[in-house]
């Protein structure tokens, strides 16, 4: 039976860093105020039987400040495309036109803002799931490699305190920029 590789600590970090880092991506699709191709990002359109990001379907435009436009190449798509907006939480209200798709953006009222701050928090925590699963990984490997004696009890100690650390300061990172997208959107 082949022994279980030791833990690389490098590669638990890289895998909780790119959870705070598609965080960042995905507050860059919370803007305020004007409209950007990137708001469409985080979406995800039920199409050709799998999951896929709009611009995987159609093409995203932004004609003025306070519109952005999707030409989805496929006419079948459409519905789903539309469906897809409308359910992100986002609060746009897609109107479609053949195959286009013109998404006008509201204004930034506060109760606008609190809707924008809400999701803002649920991206922050599929986040901070995503780093608890890389230390539950990381734990779980410890225990195995525990188990069949390729490291100490000690080791085993001293290698979980590791990702403890690695876990908590991606999480205090993830609640920084939370509270600072939060201020930006709730900035009048």
């Amino acid at each position: 039976m082949a022994q279980p590789q030791p833990l690389d600590m490098n590669e638990i970090k890289r895998r909780m860093h790119g959870a705070v880092t598609t965080l960042k991506n995905e507050f860059a699709g919370l803007r305020t105020g004007r409209a950007s191709a990137s708001l469409l990002d985080p979406i995800m359109v039920e199409a050709y039987g799998q999951q896929m990001a709009i611009n995987a379907v159609g093409t995203v435009n932004v004609p003025e400040s306070r519109m952005i436009t999707v030409t989805v190449w496929d006419k079948g798509s459409v519905s789903a495309v539309d469906k897809a907006i409308r359910n992100s939480g986002l609060g746009l209200n897609p109107q479609v036109d053949g195959t286009l798709i013109r998404i006008p953006i509201p204004p930034l009222n506060e109760e606008r803002r609190k809707e924008l701050a809400k999701a803002a928090g649920k991206y922050a925590e599929a986040a901070r799931i995503a780093v608890r699963n890389v230390r539950r990984d990381g734990m779980d490997h410890l225990k195995k490699l525990e188990k069949e004696h390729v490291i100490s009890e000690d080791q085993h100690k001293k290698q979980a305190d590791e990702i403890q650390k690695a876990t908590d300061a991606e999480i205090k990172e993830i609640d920084a920029v939370l509270v600072g997208k939060e201020q930006e959107i709730m900035q009048v």
